[in-house]
């Protein structure tokens, strides 16, 4: 837009008053997903690179849920993956889709936040999918011990969690019967979660398969 286009000019500028040099501004596309949408802030929710902004499970969880048109332009655009191989993945269909995008994911999480990082990700998603285990990095949120006593409706705990954008949004979740705490199926998006709830220190919030978060006190 506009703004952007300002920017980039007073940058240009500024740099040629203060060092006397030429500078050049490049601009590309915005990305967009195959149905069209573009990807970014406004399009559910940002992005970020820093881990305190978004973890890195997070970052491998939204690459993990790319659609499948997508898949093989963003191994290209978001890896550095030989072409050959992105190829044979983008070749891939049905359920084998999924490996291809556990590798866009680890690929993607490898770049921003290193190997280490990527490799714990892609664990955490694997045991809590495949095993039902509360992997240690999934988000967590801390919530005063006093607080949980008193008892905290679902849905706030759920939107606190990062698990919905708005309150709005986690009753909606709530009320299609897609949130779980601790595997169980919450119906009442009312119901008062407590310190009661407390598995071994911690409360599992679900929302679908692919969204987990803890709840500790603090």
């Amino acid at each position: 837009g506009s703004d952007q286009w300002g920017n980039i000019i007073n940058g240009v500028e500024l740099g040629r008053r203060v060092d006397e040099r030429g500078l050049f501004g490049l601009t590309s596309p915005l990305i967009t997903l195959a149905s069209g949408q573009k990807m970014g802030k406004t399009a559910g929710g940002a992005v970020w690179l820093n881990a305190e902004m978004l973890s890195a499970y997070d970052y491998w969880q939204f690459w993990r849920n790319t659609a499948d048109a997508d898949v093989g332009r963003f191994l290209k655009l978001f890896t550095e993956l030989p072409l050959d191989e992105i190829a044979r993945l983008e070749a891939l269909g049905g359920a084998e889709i999924n490996e291809a995008k556990k590798i866009l994911a680890y690929e993607a999480t490898k770049m921003a936040h290193g190997e280490e990082a990527a490799l714990s990700a892609a664990e955490t998603a694997r045991r809590t999918f495949e095993e039902g285990a509360a992997g240690e990095d999934l988000p967590v949120i801390v919530i005063p011990a006093a607080e949980l006593d008193a008892g905290i409706p679902a849905f706030e705990l759920f939107a606190r969690a990062g698990l919905a954008p708005s309150r709005k949004e986690a009753r909606r979740t709530i009320q299609g019967g897609g949130a779980r705490l601790n595997g169980e199926k919450i119906e009442d998006e009312q119901q008062p979660i407590t310190t009661a709830w407390l598995a071994d220190g911690q409360i599992k919030l679900s929302a679908g398969r692919k969204r987990h978060a803890l709840v500790k006190i603090g």
